[in-house]
């Protein structure tokens, strides 16, 4: 535990950064923090007080620590200390344990990392130092491979024009590797120690922060400035690659660097189900307060009536007014006040097992099992990354069951985010489709020819393309073809890696980089780049263009520009949205404008992604002008991204327009289906993507998210607040006026006829319209960006709040990563509903973190969503699984916990609180106290645990095949205040019956010897045993799946009583219960009395559960059901092995003789003539209408026969349906075919 206590002196805040290099006396003034870092919370002489007083922040130890205390104070103790020691201490044990062992762990890692070697500039001298010992202010050599100390001023390296490649997986989890490059002025010092030891630069910058993308500063040295930003900056836990050595300067040390800044405390999030639990504690708090006052007065008037005449034999203390002793002077009524006070806090230690402390580490444990769960789900694991499902939060369980609302990133999430450049706009003509010989497009298929680019020598292999028109018009030397790949080849932060011999690009997103590899398989090739060139190969011919100015992309600007200068001639290449380029374009670009909007327009309806290309020719005269303009916003040190963003705006106008390119990003496998399950099962989902509309609008078709069927697809895309306003209320009321003109019901799955007649099996259903047959209607949201900017308002979040949520789907497109999160925000804050948000990369992370629960995708964007998120996997269909299978069973093994603990502990604890009106209301206890402290510990505990960590309804195949059965987590039926009050009112019953029935039968009892069997130990025994054998039938009763680990921990925990109780009461231990367990378990009365309490308390819960399950059976209930049935037809089958016959038939033999189903048909319908068109007009005179709906084909599986002879399709038949009949949700889709004859 080295580092002392791990605590920092406190200082000022910085505003701003001074250091001067190499000058440690001057630096040492400001009190930087050092380069030893602690992110452990203890050290050996602190663990015990301060994780004690970390635990008894929470509010049951707090609890119980003063229910420890009053135990200590003999006048009002009935219990012995122990019997809340032994639980308490095993809990603050347990926890103190885990917590010691996640801080060794700390302090390990922190030690590794604390003790790395490195080499420091000293004296002019390089020495090798523990990272420990680095300063702010120290010059560091770091070489290839290694983790950089702390956070460094890039000054020179090893590679040419002074560049370095860096791996920044442990600040935001991608591995591709991005470029640092030292400034000119710095880089000459190269590796030459003297002149870097008389390096003086004085740096100015910004003050610790933890913004890993910024960084503003300035440097002064030799009397000129030079501007420092994130470029030039080495993070500390980034890693050096492909370089073979650089020196940095120390700007931040220790605590102070971005990477530690970064490591902040989680956001803690509670469940629905905690945030219900501290509501019902405070209400079973009340309710064993009321109890406690019940006793207290009947003891004051019993003490006052009765109990006082007897001092003789049950003496008051001596400190009681009116005590027989006369230490105490006083009235009858003051010592029965006074011993009533005392009884009451007595029976606050008695009863205060109706909130037992094993509660809370009994969830912990479920819930910690459940999510070993999750990680070991071989079905959620994808082998192609080796990647599993992975639990990174254990606190959220169960609310996976309850998810009402999903929030999903579009790119590489629901989409591979593996791009392809596929088509293209140039001049206002459209590439990439396959075109016969008439030039007519043709269907693109496996065996469709590519483009043959056998004559590029560095083309891709798995390059794929097939419009030989491009190739035609580049080597014929279309100049609009030209311009448009060298902006693909030129316009990008793409880095060149010549690996093996071999051209590869390092690009930090996919979309840049398919658009650099279509430019060099066409052609024009992206060669190299300095600091301040970069160079490409057209047509075999290097082209060097001295690289001015890059003005960046982000997710306000939509768009990157480079300003590169060649032959004099300056010119600025920029690649952007849609939306924005087309703002700066010049006039004159309008019809081009038009024709190109008409494509992106084709491009987008194919899903696929567009981006728009633009150029402009800038006289020098005008780049000199803005040249400085630009060199004064990069130095500024208030304010500076604004002011650089307004030097950008300025250059980025009147620009001409090239043409637009389309990249696929094909869907992730499964993810239709899966969003069709979810959306089946009640779950919302709302999709928040960067794409334009067009390209939202087909995605949402693919992924099944819209669909045909639905009513209608409102889009809102005004700029205008008004108008948006007005298309909101449109929408609202145009599905209020439907839902209100809507008839009939939801789906009927029988035919039925107007004029009363049914056919044979069919159920009749009386309706006074006309049709009978209405599809439930469904709606879908589809909002731009500039919209959501307005509705996001007050004035309309509202409005959008409530047609959102009248509507199935909702797209937003255009988005920015705050939207995201306000729109997260919005439904997190005015619904009664839990929220998932889903995404894969950086610009996901608000989301992720505003939900209530966040799920990360580990993609293409790199790992900075999965460190952020609760829960992990590598595919969006996996969703379908962590949502219907594993939150359904959480949720339900919690719920069922719960009720089961709390029905158990009022069964126990009550039968004290039924005693108290035998015994005087003297707060004597009716049972051991090793009983008392061993009954949620030992006894009862394991049974529950198995089954909230094991226990499922039906198996993960139906949970997912019937989606419906999510329903009850969205309205939180399972465990709700009704919920609770009914667990508690048959643990009050139950309570009842444990003690009254054992008291009528040992009332006055006598055993076979003569020997009195009615004193409290006997009693108590009795009483207890009952009890353990009662609950944990009850919990086999709630048991639905049964496992090895159930049958030996329900019956083991059984047995285990009665050996332990034996083997405690014996004469070894000479406890005062010696001998009552041999005299209880030896009285034939008492065995019929186990017999006859738990029949009494057991048999009318399977009578009620027999009777529901039978006559108003829920879903869940039915498909167990189905799921039995089938398991035992497949053992059936199996036992049931055929003889093959010997004797020889003819040929004909092996063909049926029946040619239809072997049940009723359609026989009655037909020959009522209802449906024969010769009896058409005839029915219309009795304005009879027939309107089949929903007539499934099926094959009846009970008939061999069948199955073996239908051989021209199934056998059409109308069979009847429980209304809630499990056919009904077999399938997701809706059937509404209506026919009148």
């Amino acid at each position: 535990m080295k580092g002392g206590w791990c605590c920092k002196k406190s200082r000022p805040p910085e505003i701003e950064r001074n250091i001067k290099a190499n000058n440690q006396e001057y630096n040492a003034q400001f009190e930087y923090a050092n380069n030893y870092i602690c992110t452990s919370k203890y050290s050996i002489i602190t663990f015990l007080p301060k994780n004690l007083f970390e635990q008894l922040q929470r509010i049951a130890n707090a609890y119980f620590l003063g229910l420890l205390i009053l135990q200590l104070i003999p006048q009002i103790s009935s219990l012995p200390f122990y019997t809340t020691v032994v639980p308490l201490g095993f809990v603050l044990a347990v926890t103190g344990i885990k917590d010691a062992v996640d801080d060794f762990r700390r302090h390990r890692s922190d030690d590794q990392v604390n003790n790395r070697k490195t080499l420091l500039l000293r004296d002019g001298k390089l020495v090798e130092e523990q990272w420990q010992k680095v300063v702010v202010g120290d010059i560091i050599k770091m070489e290839n491979n290694q983790f950089v100390a702390a956070d460094l001023f890039l000054l020179s390296t090893s590679e040419p024009n002074s560049l370095c490649y860096i791996e920044t997986a442990e600040l935001d989890g991608e591995t591709n590797l991005k470029v640092r490059q030292a400034i000119p002025e710095t880089a000459e010092m190269s590796d030459d120690n003297e002149k870097l030891h008389q390096f003086d630069a004085e740096i100015v910058c910004e003050a610790p922060n933890n913004r890993l993308p910024k960084f503003e500063g300035k440097m002064t040295w030799c009397g000129e400035s030079h501007s420092l930003d994130n470029d030039k900056i080495l993070l500390r836990g980034c890693v050096l690659r492909n370089t073979q050595w650089c020196y940095g300067l120390v700007i931040f040390s220790g605590h102070e660097t971005k990477l530690m800044m970064n490591c902040g405390k989680s956001v803690f999030k509670r469940t629905n189900i905690d945030r219900l639990m501290n509501t019902l504690i405070i209400g079973i708090f009340m309710y064993l307060l009321s109890m406690c006052l019940i006793c207290t007065v009947a003891s004051g008037i019993f003490e006052s009536a009765i109990n006082h005449n007897f001092q003789d034999y049950l003496p008051w203390e001596s400190f009681v007014p009116g005590t027989s002793q006369g230490t105490k002077e006083g009235s009858v009524e003051e010592g029965a006040t006074v011993i009533s006070l005392l009884v009451f806090f007595s029976y606050i230690i008695i009863l205060n097992t109706v909130v037992p402390i094993s509660l809370y580490v009994s969830v912990e444990i479920i819930r910690m099992g459940n999510s070993l769960l999750i990680n070991w789900d071989g079905k959620m694991y994808y082998a192609p990354k080796d990647d599993p499902a992975k639990a990174r939060s254990t606190a959220l369980n169960e609310e996976l069951g309850q998810i009402e609302y999903v929030f999903s990133d579009k790119t590489g999430t629901l989409t591979q985010n593996i791009m392809e450049f596929k088509k293209a706009s140039i001049n206002g003509k459209a590439f990439g489709d396959y075109l016969d010989k008439e030039g007519n497009p043709m269907d693109i298929t496996d065996a469709t020819p590519t483009v043959d680019l056998s004559w590029n020598p560095i083309a891709e292999e798995n390059f794929e393309f097939y419009d030989e028109r491009v190739v035609q018009e580049i080597r014929g030397g279309n100049k609009h073809m030209h311009e448009f790949f060298k902006l693909l080849s030129l316009c990008h932060t793409v880095m060149p890696d010549n690996t093996d011999g071999k051209l590869v690009y390092q690009a930090q997103s996919p979309d840049e980089g398919a658009l650099v590899s279509a430019a060099r398989n066409f052609g024009f090739a992206f060669k190299s780049r300095t600091s301040n060139s970069i160079t490409i190969e057209v047509q075999g011919t290097e082209e060097t263009y001295d690289l001015l100015a890059i003005l960046d992309f982000d997710n306000v600007r939509k768009r990157m520009s480079v300003i590169v200068r060649r032959e004099g001639k300056v010119k600025l290449w920029c690649k952007g949205a849609d939306s924005v380029i087309y703002e700066r374009l010049d006039p004159a670009c309008h019809n081009l404008q038009e024709l190109t909007t008409h494509h992106l327009n084709e491009f987008a309806t194919v899903g696929l992604r567009t981006l728009c290309l633009a150029v402009k020719d800038i006289p020098d005269s005008e780049y000199a002008a803005w040249s400085k303009k630009y060199k004064e916003a990069s130095l500024a040190m208030e304010n500076r991204d604004d002011k650089v963003d307004a030097v950008y705006e300025e250059i980025e106008q009147n620009m001409r327009l090239l043409g637009a390119t389309a990249i696929e990003d094909k869907l992730q496998d499964g993810v239709p289906e899966a969003i069709a399950n979810l959306a089946n099962a009640g779950i919302k989902i709302w999709v928040l993507t960067g794409d334009k509309q067009e390209t939202a609008i087909n995605i949402g078709y693919s992924c099944h998210l819209l669909t045909d069927e639905m009513e209608e697809v409102f889009i809102i895309d005004e700029d205008d607040f008004d108008k948006v306003r007005d298309q909101i209320d449109k929408a609202i009321s145009d599905i209020n006026g439907y839902k209100s003109g809507k008839r009939g019901n939801d789906q009927v799955d029988q035919v039925t006829f107007e004029n009363g007649l049914t056919p044979s099996g069919a159920q009749y259903m009386k309706s006074d319209e006309s049709t009978s047959v209405v599809g439930e209607s469904e709606f879908a949201l589809v909002i731009s960006g500039h919209s959501l900017a307005h509705c996001l308002k007050p004035e309309l979040e509202m409005g959008l709040l409530e047609l959102g949520c009248l509507c199935k789907a909702v797209i937003c497109c255009r988005v920015t990563p705050l939207q995201k999160a306000l729109v997260v925000d919005l439904v997190k804050r005015n619904k009664q509903s839990i929220t998932l948000a889903i995404g894969d990369g950086a610009n996901d992370v608000s989301m992720i973190k505003t939900a209530h629960i966040g799920v990360g995708i580990s993609g293409q964007e790199g790992m900075q969503a999965v460190l952020s998120s609760d829960f992990s996997f590598s595919q969006f269909r996996y969703l379908e699984r962590l949502l219907l299978v594993h939150g359904r069973w959480s949720y339900l093994r919690m719920c069922k916990f719960l009720k089961y603990f709390f029905y158990k502990n009022f069964a126990f604890t009550l039968c004290h609180f039924w005693y108290a009106f035998f015994c005087g209301f003297s707060a004597q206890t009716l049972f051991d106290p090793y009983f008392i402290s061993f009954y949620n510990v030992m006894y009862t505990s394991f049974p529950v645990l198995i089954m909230g960590i094991f226990d499922q309804d039906v198996d993960d195949y139906y949970s997912t095949k019937y989606p419906k059965l999510y329903y009850p987590g969205l309205v939180n039926s399972l465990f709700n205040k009704k919920v609770f009050a009914l667990s508690v009112t048959e643990g009050v019953v139950t309570s009842i019956v444990l003690f009254f029935i054992p008291y009528g039968a040992f009332y006055e009892s006598i055993g076979p010897s003569g020997v009195d069997n009615a004193d409290i130990q006997f009693f108590g025994v009795v009483v207890a045993s009952i009890l353990v054998v009662a609950v944990n039938l009850r919990c086999a009763l709630d048991t639905c799946y049964w496992t090895g680990f159930s049958h030996f921990f329900i019956w083991g925990s059984i047995v285990y009583y009665f050996c332990f109780i034996m083997a405690f009461y014996a004469s070894v231990f000479n406890y005062s219960y010696q001998g009552a367990a041999f005299a209880v378990f030896s009285s034939g009365k008492f065995w019929l009395t186990l017999i006859l309490t738990n029949v009494i308390l057991l048999v009318p819960v399977v009578a009620y559960r027999f009777y529901v399950t039978n006559i108003n059976a829920s879903l869940s209930d039915r498909v167990r059901m189905k799921q039995r049935l089938t398991k035992s037809k497949a053992r059936t089958k199996d036992l049931h092995v055929r003889r093959t016959s010997t004797f020889r038939r003819s040929a004909r033999s092996f063909r049926s003789g029946y040619a239809f189903a072997h049940q009723h048909g359609f026989a009655e319908l037909i020959t009522s003539g209802l449906n024969m068109r010769d009896r058409v007009a005839s029915t219309l005179r009795l304005n009879s209408p027939v309107t089949l709906t929903n007539v499934r084909k099926r094959i009846d599986s009970s008939s061999a026969n069948v199955d073996k002879k239908s051989t021209n399709g199934a056998t059409v038949h109308v069979k009847p349906q429980h209304p809630n009949s499990v056919d009904n949700v077999e399938s997701g889709e809706k059937f509404v075919y209506s026919e009148r004859l």
